[in-house]
């Protein structure tokens, strides 16, 4: 297929998709208000890609920056929808004013472990999580069956979590994906690693027209958009048992936090070890924390006011939750086990797991209020989205094919067949509207609460450490100048992010819940010839452990290499911890 006709082809779709997009947009704006969305750890909480600190694996995906720990999302059974063929161009060809990608966007080459292409016929490499592997065949085999310009899509699809996709393909660009999933807060790294494809202006509009704009903010640096925006469900609300906790009583932490009391059961609210659920109550009060990238994804400012007036009154209101004796810090659905905990604060990817916990008894809503000196202020919440990369292309033709097909794949037909299948809530306006999604009590009570959520952006790698001391220190607080201690504590570690040295952003060092830490202590590493030792460390049999670069979660290595499980320890004794970046290998070796 020549260039010309095949760019020509792909900009007719856009224009005319865009006119539907437009013709549709006042219908939709409503309802793409109240569907608005970023270890964890990523875990998942949002932070995306690793696995410290280790809780199960129930949380959503959150990649990198933070310790993140995913799971698969609960299913959803259901007829699975048509997917209709993209519109044809009709009328005269249109002037081609833009080229499909990106001029100076790096050159990759094709993987050589790909058979050649042939006339419209393109071997690709795509990497979605195990769960989606399935659907995403048969979604491919539908854009071959039903694209107008003849294109064929012969793919290669390995499961990759989104969590570590971003990781393994800036490990090898070149050998990485052609296409992938991957969680939100990996962005960032990956339009520094020039593994993102730029979008045309005009598939960027019509991108921006169809899709929630949190997740279309998501996929943006500067004013280039990179990514397809692939769902809008990466937040959290809360679950209670409807036979403990009064249905009046929902919206007010202090009466919930009084039922749990007389019921003798927990209120389990992640404070302690996260900063993706502790940031609730400081968005609650109306504090912002918001990091700033140039155009190729680097780190230069940050506006925040936690810190402040409206920060006091937020630990005020914190408090109140982690200083009762029935405060419980998780996230897990497994804490309703037993009639353990009345309130589980979590996420759509518990929905399946609280169900069957709780059968008719499981309630699910929005976040509540708390009262600070007669005003009342609603928990706010982070609010995320997966995306759908594109890597750059040498061959022209071939970047145009991929990027019609990464349309297809997040059109809303595809969205809405994800979402009965998958149970992944859609980030396509008109999808998010249908009357399937909003029957989903996981998805309605995510949407409530995302009116008081704040999208979750570019996050530097090491706030997700710096922030969830507060929770700790909140607990530990005696006086109101001990809270204001912790916030300037918050705050002077914020300002020093931009004035470490060289030396202190590529210094080495092992964090885990280990000699007294819990997974915020750094211990220094020496270097030897790319091989890297800690100073004898006492350890206990089932403590973990990670090895990570800059005292953050952008970089980091476990039991199986890079962004890898947790070390765990077999049996108590001195050891020394040995990270070969070589062989990328953690190794705990015995003192002595």
């Amino acid at each position: 297929m020549k260039l010309k006709r095949i760019v020509a082809l792909l900009l007719a779709v856009v224009m005319v998709l865009a006119l539907v997009a437009c013709a549709k947009k006042d219908e939709t704006a409503t309802t793409e208000s109240s569907n608005t969305t970023t270890k964890a750890p990523e875990e998942t909480k949002a932070p995306e890609g690793t696995e410290a600190p280790a809780t199960t694996g129930e949380e959503p995906v959150v990649t990198g920056e933070e310790p993140v720990v995913t799971g698969e999302e609960p299913v959803v059974t259901g007829e699975e929808p048509v997917v209709t063929e993209a519109p044809s161009a009709t009328g005269e060809e249109p002037v081609v004013t833009e080229a499909p990608v990106d001029t100076d966007a790096p050159v990759v080459t094709e993987p050589s472990t790909l058979p050649p292409d042939g006339e419209d016929t393109y071997n690709i490499k795509v990497w979605v999580p195990d769960a989606a592997v399935e659907l995403t065949k048969k979604q491919i085999a539908d854009f071959n069956a039903t694209n107008a310009y003849g294109i064929t899509i012969n793919a290669e699809i390995d499961a990759l979590s989104e969590a570590d996709s971003a990781t393994q393909v800036l490990n090898d660009v070149q050998a990485g994906a052609d296409l992938y999933f991957f969680a939100q807060d990996q962005f960032a790294r990956l339009v520094r690693g020039g593994a993102l494809m730029a979008m045309p202006e005009g598939l960027a509009a019509m991108i921006a027209n169809e899709n929630n704009a949190s997740v279309v903010a998501a996929g943006k640096s500067g004013d280039t958009q990179y990514a397809f925006p692939l769902t809008n469900d990466n937040g959290y609300f809360m679950y209670y048992d409807k036979s403990v906790i009064p249905e009046e009583d929902v919206d007010s932490l202090e009466k919930l936090v009084a039922d749990c009391e007389a019921a003798d059961k927990f209120f389990a609210f992640e404070m302690d070890t996260s900063a993706w659920y502790l940031a609730s109550f400081f968005f609650g009060t109306g504090c912002h924390s918001e990091w700033v990238t140039d155009d190729e994804g680097n780190f230069i400012s940050i506006s925040d006011d936690f810190n402040s007036d409206k920060g006091l009154i937020a630990v005020k209101g914190m408090e109140k939750l982690v200083k009762s004796p029935k405060f419980l810090s998780s996230s897990q659905a497994s804490e309703f086990n037993d009639g353990k905990a009345a309130i589980v604060v979590t996420g759509t990817w518990a929905y399946e797991d609280i169900k069957n916990i709780l059968g008719d008894n499981m309630g699910a809503t929005d976040l509540p209020s708390f009262e600070v000196d007669g005003t009342e202020y609603h928990l706010g919440s982070f609010s995320g989205c997966k995306l759908l990369g594109v890597k750059p292309q040498s061959n022209p033709d071939r970047a145009t094919a991929l990027l019609m097909l990464g349309q297809f794949l997040t059109s809303e037909a595809a969205q809405l067949e994800r979402f009965e299948t998958l149970s992944w809530g859609p980030a396509n306006s008109a999808a998010a509207a249908s009357d399937a999604v909003q029957a989903n009590p996981g998805l309605v009570a995510l949407n409530t609460q995302n009116q008081y959520a704040v999208p979750q952006g570019q996050i530097e790698g090491s706030w997700w450490d710096i922030a969830k001391v507060i929770g700790a220190e909140v607990k530990e607080a005696k006086s109101e100048d001990d809270l204001k201690a912790a916030l300037q504590n918050y705050d002077d570690k914020i300002s020093a992010v931009f004035t470490r040295s060289d030396e202190e952003k590529n210094a080495w060092g092992v964090i885990g819940n280990i000699c007294g830490t819990n997974w915020d202590t750094d211990f220094p590493m020496e270097e030897d010839g790319g091989v890297f030792t800690s100073d004898p460390l006492e350890l206990h049999a089932g403590e973990e452990l990670k090895c990570r670069q800059g005292a953050s979660w952008d970089v980091n290595y476990g039991a199986d290499g890079l962004n890898g499980a947790n070390v765990v320890v077999e049996a108590d004794g001195t050891y020394i911890v040995v990270l070969d970046l070589v062989d990328e290998t953690v190794i705990l070796q015995p003192a002595g």
